[in-house]
């Protein structure tokens, strides 16, 4: 086994790839400067039933889906400290008058022995370090939840109905006026943050937010001859629930001769 020591002393002779690109870069750093830029936009994620508001960091693909994998799969924990500032940065803008508890998705306990611990609980935790964020692994999946790759929306709702679970711990956190936010790598069908959400929900603790790193179906809006769009983060409803929007500086939302109605910022769709 290495030792923390001898990773350091290896980090320091042996050249380190971005998580994203292969470019290199230095030890610690995980991701190189344009990688990291990719995350540092992020994009409402993809309507879904019953699914609180989402936000993603980026599209799944490119760089971004390259270092979830190289993050979550391939032990380069190293990708932890970038990809938590962005998610820190992220929160900061939808939440910009207080801390928040963090929920981190739960993972199976047979994948979190085999990847060296609960990634998404270590991720929260770098997240939550130096700020007033409180981690709170609320949730809990029994060890004979199956494996969600290659089950479609149905498949997957009916797993984590039957495996998932509060923890007694989350009825031990006082009342308070701060955010639920469930944080998770990758939103596809959506039906892991759809149980999360409703799991957390039954037990008094609403989710304001769902922040995930990357999401299946999420794009950025592309406005040719136009001025780049910004994101606009309200709130609405219940205390500590925002609502995510994308507009266009400074230009008139009317299609115009310059601007065709196909050019137009994607708005968000249900599905």
């Amino acid at each position: 086994m290495i030792t923390a020591a001898w990773r350091a002393l290896l980090d320091l002779l042996l050249p380190t790839p971005c998580g994203g690109c292969d470019a290199v870069v230095e030890p610690g750093h995980g991701l190189c400067a344009g990688c990291r830029a990719e995350l540092a936009r992020p994009v409402p994620a993809p309507d879904l039933a019953g699914l609180p508001p989402a936000m993603a960091l980026a599209p799944y693909r490119g760089a971004p889906r390259r270092a979830v994998i190289a993050y979550k799969e391939r032990g380069r924990r190293d990708l932890a400290r970038p990809l938590a500032a962005a998610l820190a940065a992220a929160l900061a803008e939808a939440f910009p008058r207080g801390p928040c508890l963090l929920v981190p998705a739960p993972s199976r306990p047979g994948a979190a022995r085999a990847r060296g611990g609960d990634h998404m609980l270590h991720l929260a935790r770098t997240v939550a370090a130096g700020t007033g964020h409180v981690v709170l692994p609320a949730l809990a999946l029994s060890w004979r939840a199956r494996d969600s790759v290659g089950l479609d929306a149905r498949a997957r709702a009916a797993n984590l109905a039957a495996h998932l679970r509060v923890r007694r711990r989350l009825r031990a956190v006082p009342d308070d006026d701060r955010p639920v936010v469930l944080l998770d790598d990758v939103l596809t069908t959506g039906a892991t943050a759809l149980a999360c959400g409703r799991a957390l929900a039954d037990a008094g603790r609403p989710v304001g937010l769902v922040l995930v790193i990357t999401a299946v179906g999420a794009r950025r809006p592309v406005v040719p001859g136009g001025r780049p769009t910004r994101r606009r983060v309200t709130r609405t409803g219940a205390p500590g629930v925002v609502s995510i929007r994308r507009e266009q500086d400074g230009a008139a939302r009317r299609p115009t001769r310059e601007t065709p109605a196909r050019h137009l910022p994607a708005t968000r769709r249900s599905r």
